[in-house]
């Protein structure tokens, strides 16, 4: 395969690595983008931090809340711009679309679909209505994720940040009283919205992502240069910082980093309290 300049600027952009090192990774990879950027990594050229692309739609993220607290939805749409994203017949379909969410029941997962089928106030489906709002604010409007949670054994909260853009969701199982636990869902929802976990567990991470973890710390050149017996102690080691990145219940806690979001929210809400579910939606 050719490889051309706009796919090394993908690279680039991906990994964080010089221009003529991701252009030897997609010689070497053949122009297999994933392969290449694990190239780099096993060559230890990928910067730190750096994500792929970067997301240049608008819209907006919002959440409602039942006045029990025990449910909650979040909603996010996408826009052409950020004019139409802050007028207010945005402002009220949003409204709209999280009072939809919270007041019926959606499967379990992403429930787009689910969702563009049932009823707004005026009789209308979802996707009935957003097709009068495209036609009226003159953009393509899109639903870009919907959850909604509900528990009889905890609390649900939400944070929604101020620019709009990003929010989160969580449920968290605990006997604790009624303010207390939503105050301590709430900063949750905040540490999601700041640390941004892939997974809530570590039984959610696919095996394929797992295998492609080790194999990249297995033929790295760091690895290499390490005494044979010990390898194998040093990826293990790998992969349990690997968690602590990407699920939310291992990562460190956003006010004490010396204990896990685990650990944290049974300090804080008493023995047996865990984190039922979360969801985070940025644009």
């Amino acid at each position: 395969m050719a490889i051309t300049a706009q796919m090394v600027r993908e690279l680039r952009e991906k990994s964080g690595a010089a221009m003529m090192d991701c252009k030897k990774a997609l010689d070497a990879s053949g122009g297999d983008m994933d392969a290449a950027f694990d190239h780099l990594r096993k060559a230890g050229l990928k910067a730190a931090g750096k994500k792929a692309g970067r997301e240049t739609s608008e819209g907006r993220v919002a959440a409602a809340l039942s006045e029990d607290g025990r449910a909650g939805a979040i909603v996010a749409m996408r826009c052409e711009t950020d004019f139409v994203a802050k007028t207010p017949d945005f402002a009220a379909m949003m409204d709209e679309y999280t009072r939809v969410a919270l007041n019926n029941d959606l499967p379990d997962g992403e429930a787009k679909e689910a969702f563009a089928a049932m009823k707004t106030s005026d009789g209308s489906t979802v996707a009935e209505h957003l097709q009068q709002v495209i036609g009226k604010l003159g953009e393509n409007i899109q639903i870009a994720g919907v959850r909604r949670f509900q528990t009889d054994k905890g609390y649900v909260s939400s944070y929604i940040h101020h620019n709009g853009m990003i929010g989160a969701l969580a449920a968290v199982t605990t006997e604790s009283a009624d303010d207390k636990s939503r105050e301590v869902i709430r900063l949750l929802c905040q540490h999601i919205a700041a640390f941004k976990p892939a997974y809530s567990q570590r039984d959610e991470v696919p095996a394929e992502d797992l295998d492609r973890e080790r194999q990249v710390h297995l033929e790295s050149e760091e690895l290499a240069r390490k005494p044979e017996e010990i390898r194998e102690k040093i990826v293990k080691g790998k992969l349990e910082k690997f968690y602590s990145e990407i699920c939310l219940v291992e990562q460190p806690w956003i006010k004490d980093d010396k204990q896990s979001v685990a650990k944290a929210i049974e300090k804080e809400l008493g023995k047996g309290s865990t984190v039922e579910a979360s969801q985070l939606y940025t644009i």
